[in-house]
């Protein structure tokens, strides 16, 4: 029997992959706290510092899940729009 893979894009997904993917598609943390405006993205943003804020504040986690949904469905548009 095959296992049932899941639909769900952040199935297996760790948080700090998610982050790095997102800083860099926003080319830095300038950029990334425009669109989430959380204090650990806009004061002496890091990597580090920035999972230990979201692994203990579900609201802002949630957050940047939504965010990085939605780079998912940019970059599909864009791969899209390449062919």
């Amino acid at each position: 029997m095959m296992e049932q893979q899941s639909k769900d894009p952040l199935h297996g997904k760790r948080l700090d992959a998610i982050l790095e993917e997102l800083v860099e598609y926003y080319q830095g943390f300038e950029r990334l706290g425009e669109q989430i405006n959380i204090k650990c993205f806009t004061d002496n943003p890091s990597i580090s510092s920035s999972l230990k804020f979201l692994r203990k504040t579900p609201w802002a986690r949630t957050k940047v899940e939504s965010l990085y949904l939605f780079v998912l469905r940019q970059k599909k548009r864009e791969e899209g729009r390449k062919k």
